[in-house]
Order: C-alpha cells, then sequence, then structure tokens
C-alpha cells in the first residue's frame, strides 16, 4: 500500500497486538478499521491498574517539576508512545 501523503510505500509494525501502517518518509500513522478502538481499550487496561499508573507516572517524570534547559519544549511520553515508536 502507498502512503496518500508523499506516495512511499507503507511499512506494517505489530505493538501490542495491534497492526499499525506507517510511513517511513513523512512518519504518517494509518490505522485499519477497529485499530483505535484496540489501542484505546488497552490503554484503559493498562491504566486501571495502579501499580501501571504509579510505575508510568515515574517513569515518564511528570512529577518533575524542573524543565530542562537543553529540551524545554520535549513533550512527556506515555504508554501510548510505545504504540508509535518506529
Amino acid at each position: 500500500m502507498k502512503c496518500p501523503t508523499c506516495d512511499e510505500t507503507l511499512l506494517m509494525s505489530d505493538k501490542n497486538g495491534v497492526e499499525i501502517d506507517y510511513c517511513p518518509k513523512c512518519r504518517g500513522i494509518w490505522l485499519d478499521r477497529g485499530e483505535l478502538e484496540k489501542i484505546i481499550e488497552r490503554s484503559g487496561d493498562h491504566y486501571a491498574k495502579k501499580e501501571n499508573y504509579e510505575s508510568d507516572y515515574k517513569r515518564y517524570g511528570y512529577g518533575d517539576q524542573i524543565h530542562s534547559k537543553k529540551h524545554p519544549h520535549k513533550k512527556k511520553e506515555s504508554f501510548l508512545s510505545d504504540f508509535f515508536d518506529f
């Protein structure tokens, strides 16, 4: 399948049982029918457990109040970043 944006051949990746089509050139992501619902369901299952919520809170630095001077606008990551880590 070709990328609708830049006509590059899409690659497939399996993340936690969800097949994600992505473009290596423009980094666009395309999901088939039902895949977004699977991602939402799995993130809900993940954060339903208190220990997962607390470990991710520490892991991704949500409690840090000091902003890095090196990367002042760097976005915080989350559980969902694991799905889209290409």
